[in-house]
Order: structure tokens, then sequence, then C-alpha cells
């Protein structure tokens, strides 16, 4: 059996190119040939329906250059919600140009009003305005056409094996220690004003009689990484100055080296860029840096403090600071797909019309998101994990979460999220 789609088209373009390069190639790990001659054997048709081969619609996306805002119609096939909907083929909507319009994030460059933290808002998004958001509709797509390709040709296409990667945000090692006696007074004193009793009193049992510090659950983290067997990736925020948005212990403090240096022999690490980094890039050159020269190894991976990931002008930068790999593709505000997927892709910068050479992964869940912007209780919160773990298994995807180590310490606000965390760890063993 043959393990290549020859694909028909009238014409190419980098958009197009794009596209299946990363369906066949990437995700369903087979070849493809482009042809623009109508002879010989054609599996799959773009734009021109033939004879005895599978049709797909062309909406135009992938002839055109720049960003051109325009409505997208929507539908379903088989059951699964589609973009550029039309009835006249086989595959009822044109599957190539509604994957870039999610993964290149192309509604993004649409005028937006964005939120507090100068980002783009969920709710614009065409997969949060349908209630898809937590659903990776592309994932189930490619999954729908390769089996498609291969009862009616009989292709030898592989089945890729789900996998999960769960990856840390450390934005706050410690809730009390090592955060010097200025800091710690003034903690106190708001304490007491705030009637917060209990946690004033944490502080001084944590300062003065070595008690566990509530944000410390990295001893726990790491027997939960040795017993199941996961290898994650730990994002440090390492500012040199502490501000309104960037509460880290400095990466100057002797502690904090130790700590990361731990991080270093046990996972993998990146930077978490501070959150005025990306309009002022000295800071991140200085902090990573910093991590670099803790850790002995250079800093390839990062993933955006707040999810302040401001297209195109982030990946720009991060591609000239020489990281590889980004985790920031979700939303601070809301779990679910951001790009509609749960596997990786290189950046194409719709602007230059070229892809990057920086890939991006995309994460579905955050502790934070589902507890403070959601308001779910822990239980809903893994339901809907679940549930999305669930729909990516079916279409042999990839999941990644985020957690932070102030969730599975023993702060009182985060009561049984440690023990979900090391339950869902345990089922999730060998994926």
């Amino acid at each position: 059996m043959s393990n290549t789609v020859v694909i028909y088209s009238p014409q190419a373009s980098s958009r197009l190119r794009y596209v299946l390069d990363w369906v066949f190639n990437t995700r369903l790990g087979i070849g493809y040939t482009l042809t623009h001659q109508p002879q010989g054997i054609i599996h799959l048709s773009y734009g021109i329906s033939f004879n005895n081969c599978i049709s797909i619609p062309d909406a135009g996306l992938l002839w055109q250059t720049g960003i051109a805002q325009h409505d997208v119609a929507t539908g379903y096939w088989n059951g699964i919600p589609t973009l550029y909907t039309s009835a006249d083929s086989d595959v009822p909507f044109d599957i190539f140009s509604a994957i870039f319009f999610l993964v290149t994030r192309y509604e993004e460059y649409y005028p937006h009003t964005s939120d507090k933290h100068g980002r783009y808002p969920y709710t614009d998004s065409i997969l949060a305005k349908n209630n898809w958001l937590e659903r990776p509709l592309i994932d189930e797509w490619i999954e729908a056409l390769r089996k498609i390709l291969i009862e009616k040709y009989g292709l030898s296409i592989p089945v890729k094996s789900f996998t999960y990667l769960p990856t840390y945000d450390i934005d706050i090692a410690w809730s009390y220690k090592h955060k010097g006696f200025v800091r710690n007074l003034g903690g106190f004193l708001k304490d007491l004003v705030g009637l917060r009793l209990t946690d004033a009193l944490k502080r001084v049992l944590v300062n003065l009689f070595n008690s566990q510090d509530p944000y410390d659950a990295f001893p726990f983290m790491y027997s939960l990484h040795n017993r199941f067997g996961h290898k994650p990736l730990l994002f440090v925020l390492a500012a040199l100055k502490t501000g309104t948005y960037d509460k880290n212990i400095s990466p100057n403090h002797k502690a904090m080296q130790k700590l990361i240096r731990s991080f270093a022999e046990h996972s993998t690490v990146g930077i978490h860029p501070s959150y005025y980094s990306g309009q002022q890039n000295y800071l991140f050159k200085e902090e990573k840096a910093a991590l670099e020269n803790i850790t002995g190894s250079a800093i390839k991976i990062s993933r955006q403090h707040y999810i302040r990931l401001f297209l195109p002008q982030t990946y720009r930068q991060l591609i000239t600071d020489g990281i590889t790999d980004d985790y920031s593709m979700g939303y601070g505000t809301h779990i679910g797909f951001r790009a509609g997927t749960g596997t990786s892709f290189y950046w194409y910068d719709v602007e230059n019309e070229k892809q990057s050479s920086l890939q991006v992964y995309p994460f579905c869940f955050m502790d934070s998101t589902a507890r403070f912007d959601m308001q779910l209780s822990v239980e809903d919160a893994f339901h809907r994990l679940q549930k999305m773990e669930q729909y990516l298994r079916a279409a042999n995807s990839s999941m990644i979460t985020v957690f932070h180590n102030f969730s599975l310490g023993t702060d009182s606000g985060w009561k049984e999220w440690p023990e979900k965390y090391a339950q869902y760890l345990e089922r999730m063993t060998g994926n």
C-alpha cells in the first residue's frame, strides 16, 4: 500500500505548502505530492471536483497575502464543527483554509479591544463565540481525514500515540521564605490590618520556626514525577526587580539559585519572561542570561508571564533572542485550544508570508485560569480537563497542562488541588 497522498490544486502558495507540510508530514506522518496536472492518480482535489477523488472546496484564503478581515461560514461534518463551510464537496468545508486561519491566529490581527494586560480577548475568537473552544477541532478534522483516506484508498497511514506533557510556571517560589525582612514585615502588617490572622501566624511560623512554606510544593512535585515517570518543563520567572506583576524571588538570591539548579537536575528549565520584558527587551536578555548562568545551559524554551502574547511582535522577538520553542499558545482567562489543536506547529508569520523557525506548543489547561478566571471548583476543573483529554486521545493528538507550585502546596485556597493532581498524573502514567 502507498503512503504518499497525491493532491491536486490549480496553483500553489506558501500558505498551502505550510498547511500541507504540517497536516501530512507532521500530523499524519506520511508524504504528499502536490500536482497541478489533473491526470493520473489523485487522492485529494482542492477547489475542483474530479471523479474518484475526495474533493475539498477552496475558500480563497490560501491565495491571499496579508490580513483581510472576512466572515467565516460555520457548519458541521459528521458531528464535528467546521469553518469555511461549503456543501458542494466531499469534505464539506475548506479544511486547509480553516487550519491556516486557526494555527496562524489570523483573527488576532483584526482590530480588537485588548484586556487589561494588553492581550487578545478569548471572547473575540470564533471558537469561543461558537462554544467550541474546548474542542481540538483541527485534530478532529485531521483524524477524520485520515480515516477517509484509509477507507477509500487503502493508504498506509500510521496511528500516532497520544502524548501528555506536564509543565509548571514558577512565578512565586515561596510565599514567605527568602523574601527578606522588609517584604515580610510589610506582608505581616497587611495581614493584621486585613484581619488575616491565620496568614500572619503562618508567616511567623515559616520565618521564625522553619515551618513548611505554603508554596513549597517542590518535594511533592519531584516525588510525583519520579513515581509516575513524567519529565516536565519548568518555566522560571527570573525578574531582577520585583513589582506589581513580578513577585518572584530574585535569581541573585542563593536560595533561588539552589532551587533553579535543582530544577535543572530533574527537568528542563525555560524562561518565564517578566511582565514588561516584551516592551523592554533588555529585561528579557538580562533574565535569560541569569538563568543560563545558574543552570550552566542555554535557555531555548519560554512561556510568557500572564500569557502576554502579542502577535507578531512577541514571536519575532523570541526568535531574535534565541528561543526555539514557545509554550504560550493558550488563553490566560479561559481553558481550551486557542489555536484549535493540541499539537505543536511552526509559527507562520502572516505579515511576511513565511514559516518561521519557532516551534509553538499549545496548552489547554491552566490551574489559575480554571480557579480564578472561570471560578471552577476543583471537581469541575478536572472534569473539563478530562473532557478535553478525551477529545485529544480520540484524535491521537497531544496535551500540555500548566500548573503552579502554589496550587500544589499547602495554601488553604487550593484545598484538594494537590490530591486531585496526583490522582490525575497517576492516571496519565504511560499516557
